[in-house]
């Protein structure tokens, strides 16, 4: 059992088998796309362990006064997680499956003021439910339609503080060793604002379809410089020929005028 303050306890405990978890709908078609392009860039560039989990609208856990209280945030980075992975299909209790989650990233909903919520009593809001329950260390709140990314990271006295992005508007995630920022383009036929990882050198993590153009480009420019080789082995090809056919010019040309030119 962790006290964090007189006025309420945790516990981490499993959750019973039949309890029913909640199965609200997501507020917005392209929170789906937008969690599964952060986990598809880390996996595809090796940032992403075998015992990790980053989970989409999946139920985490905890027992607040006695009380279950299970919130699916948008998406999460859980680093680590200690059981067999059958055992968290439908949902997750940190500290007893596994570590606490390094980021928890909230897409900015209608129901105005739910990720800010920082109500205590039971059940506790989001942002109460992230710093004083689960001590996330990292919560993200992002407005994908304005593309403004809000950062709070756990302080000293365990309180969320609001990050200052550097000079590219990234901010770093020491846990993750990574950047996250706002980048704006398309992908899978939508055009606007996403999160996307950049490492710690600035090179941008990409997605599938964006290494594919990647590797099609290298594999022309290879095309294109083997083409570039072949032509100018060719034009020394045409110039040793014309060397030959002027010193065979010259040889007929001196056996004319009776003399035999010297090899």
């Amino acid at each position: 059992m962790l006290a964090n303050s007189p006025s309420y306890t945790i516990t981490w405990e499993k959750l019973p088998d039949d309890f029913v978890l909640p199965d609200d709908p997501v507020d917005n078609i392209n929170q789906p796309t937008l969690a599964a392009a952060l986990t598809e860039s880390l996996e595809l560039a090796g940032k992403l362990p075998e015992s990790a989990l980053t989970p989409t609208n999946y139920g985490i856990c905890a027992t607040f006064n006695g009380k279950i209280v299970v919130k699916a945030p948008d998406w999460a980075y859980i680093p680590h997680i200690t059981v067999k992975r059958s055992e968290v299909e439908r949902s997750y209790t940190p500290r007893l499956q596994g570590e606490i989650p390094s980021l928890i990233l909230e897409f900015l909903s209608e129901t105005e003021g739910g990720e800010y919520s920082i109500k205590p009593t039971y059940p506790p809001g989001k942002f109460f439910y992230y710093e004083q329950i689960l001590l996330v260390q990292n919560y993200g709140i992002f407005d994908l339609e304005n593309g403004i990314l809000a950062l709070y990271r756990l302080g000293e006295n365990q309180r969320y503080q609001l990050e200052s992005a550097n000079e590219q508007s990234r901010y770093w995630i020491p846990e993750m060793q990574l950047f996250l920022g706002v980048w704006e383009g398309q992908r899978e036929n939508r055009s606007g604002y996403w999160l996307r990882w950049w490492d710690e050198a600035g090179n941008l993590l990409l997605w599938r379809n964006e290494r594919i153009e990647q590797e099609r480009q290298q594999a022309e420019q290879e095309r294109q410089r083997a083409e570039q080789e072949r032509q100018r082995a060719e034009q020394e090809r045409q110039r040793a020929e014309q060397e030959r056919q002027r010193a065979e010019r010259l040889a007929a040309q001196l056996r004319a005028a009776g003399i035999e030119p010297e090899e």
